[in-house]
């Protein structure tokens, strides 16, 4: 994603991701992130540019709840190529023992909510580069019609921070395991928010499937097993919960103005996921 700001010398979201990727990490515990320090590696300085970058590190510790406590910026010359830079961040959560999330209530018949990614969020984005840029040839700065603005602004799209609506549905019903929905898709993710002896059944096209997807998909193309595994399809976060709240949770999130579906249900059996319906992919 950091390529994609790089091309465009647009950096001010890229701190946002940073951000975005800890606390919705800790979040998965139950925990409320509590601090955020963040790590910027350059070449040469570039003081307009790691401002932008901070100026997004400040707005998802804001989103976020959390304090930016602080952090290093590193200038390393000739490790880096002009223009281009690294971020790294830390941040530290607390919950208390009692209420730690873990998944080792989640019990077959538990209902598995979906909650709307924004996009790509930051994983994938290899394949998406080489689909995108280098195989079918657009332009950053192009309005794709599918997507209905610039491939820039949707490359560039931050990732969703759910600490508030995840807090505060801790607080309305009982949430029994959380999912950060990263690298490795529902299928990599998912089973490690879920109890041994239970695995995920979930039900293609219970959620609305955002259009760069589908874009990728077919200017591949790339098949639906590459998709699940490599992008989120949609759902930046998945939470377990007993069947008979996931109603309420779903009208909780909402009202959160957090777009939200029942997605599948947990069953007994070997730890994995399967998507019902799926064929070959979006």
């Amino acid at each position: 994603k950091s390529k994609a700001a790089f091309l465009t010398g647009r950096h001010d979201t890229i701190g946002i991701d940073a951000v975005a990727y800890c606390v919705n990490d800790i979040i998965c515990h139950g925990a409320r992130p509590l601090f955020f320090l963040d790590y910027v590696a350059v070449g040469k300085l570039d003081p307009d540019q790691v401002a932008a970058i901070v100026r997004g590190v400040a707005a998802g510790c804001r989103e976020a709840g959390c304090a930016l406590l602080g952090g290093e910026t590193a200038e390393m010359p000739g490790f880096y190529a002009p223009g281009e830079y690294d971020i790294a961040g830390f941040a530290v959560g607390v919950v208390p023992r009692n209420r730690l999330i873990d998944g080792s209530r989640v019990a077959p018949g538990d209902a598995i909510i979906g909650l709307a990614s924004t996009g790509l969020h930051s994983s994938g984005y290899s394949l998406a580069r080489r689909v995108l840029l280098e195989r079918a040839q657009l332009a950053l700065d192009s309005v794709v019609p599918e997507l209905g603005r610039t491939l820039a602004e949707e490359l560039l799209e931050p990732t969703a921070i759910y600490v508030r609506p995840v807090l505060s549905l801790c607080e309305a019903v009982e949430v029994r395991g959380i999912a950060n929905i990263s690298g490795g898709g529902l299928p990599e993710n998912l089973p490690r928010a879920m109890a041994p002896g239970t695995r995920a059944c979930l039900y293609w096209g219970s959620w609305p499937v955002p259009p760069i997807f589908r874009l990728i998909r077919e200017m591949g193309p790339v098949s639906g097993k590459e998709m699940l595994r490599t992008f989120n399809l949609g759902v930046g976060m998945a939470v377990i919960v007993p069947k008979d709240q996931a109603e309420a949770a779903v009208r909780h999130l909402n009202g959160l103005g957090q777009p939200a579906w029942i997605i599948g249900q947990v069953v007994a059996g070997e730890p994995g996921v399967e998507v019902v319906g799926y064929g070959d992919g979006p």
